[in-house]
């Protein structure tokens, strides 16, 4: 999960969004004291395989995961979180960490509660031909269970050459089954622009079982695949990373 912008630009965002707060508290004083004007949170969890867009990121290993973050009342929000890879080493590079800087704005209208925002996924001394560091736009709509999302990039995608401009578009529900259980069925489809990269392009799919135990732990189970073409991802072994399977997730958000 995964813009250029640095501590210069979350500084500026986390500061213009305390100036707007300290407005707000001015103003309705009541309000401020019922609900507060921000929330920073924090997650850290464990996955048996680190799947991303259906395909594993760790060589269909386990991965550690973690992030932070800082949202508004007024919609606005940033982020970041990084989990342990192993693709970009076996794509002859040198990094072993994700690391995805996002921020955006949520609100509605009507109906429809939208998610608007920027992501960009940032791999430390990649030190591949064509830089793996991705950068994409995102918009999302939701209406009743379904949401329906879209990510453009502006930049190479995920180390394909000459791929700027490629989308992923995804559809997924979530249904509250009670006693803190949830069932979320998802596809999407991943398609990688430029010459020659059609190859690359595929669909996923996934069903995922999650159980909130409360008090910020959370346990999931989903079953993952792809129908990504076998001679284009593949582990060192020569084990395909888009292959169906089990994923066993444990998270616990403070």
């Amino acid at each position: 999960m995964t813009f250029f912008a640095k501590p210069i630009l979350l500084t500026s965002i986390l500061a213009a969004l305390a100036g707007t707060s300290a407005v707000a508290q001015t103003a309705a004083p009541a309000a401020a004291a019922a609900a507060p004007a921000s929330t920073l949170s924090y997650n850290v969890g464990v996955v048996t395989d680190y799947r991303y867009r259906g395909i594993s990121q760790s060589r269909l290993q386990p991965a550690v995961q973690g992030g932070v973050d800082f949202a508004h009342s007024s919609g606005a929000y940033v982020g970041a979180w990084a989990s342990t890879i192993k693709w970009v080493k076996d794509a002859g590079g040198d990094s072993d960490v994700e690391l995805d800087i996002y921020g955006g704005y949520k609100g509605s209208a009507g109906a429809v509660s939208y998610d608007v925002g920027v992501l960009t996924y940032v791999y430390p001394s990649n030190a591949l031909s064509t830089s793996a560091n991705t950068t994409e736009i995102y918009a999302a709509g939701t209406v009743g269970p379904a949401t329906l999302k879209y990510s453009h990039s502006l930049t190479n995608t995920f180390g394909f050459a000459n791929s700027k401009n490629s989308g992923y578009l995804d559809l997924s529900a979530t249904f509250d089954l009670g006693n803190g259980f949830s069932l979320v069925p998802h596809i999407g489809h991943q398609r990688i622009a430029g010459t020659g990269n059609g190859i690359y392009s595929y669909t996923d799919y996934s069903v995922t079982l999650a159980k909130d135990f409360g008090n910020g732990l959370a346990v999931t189970a989903a079953v993952v695949g792809t129908d990504a073409d076998k001679d284009s991802y593949y582990t060192p072994a020569g084990k395909f990373t888009g292959k169906a399977g089990v994923v066993v997730g444990l998270k616990y958000s403070f």
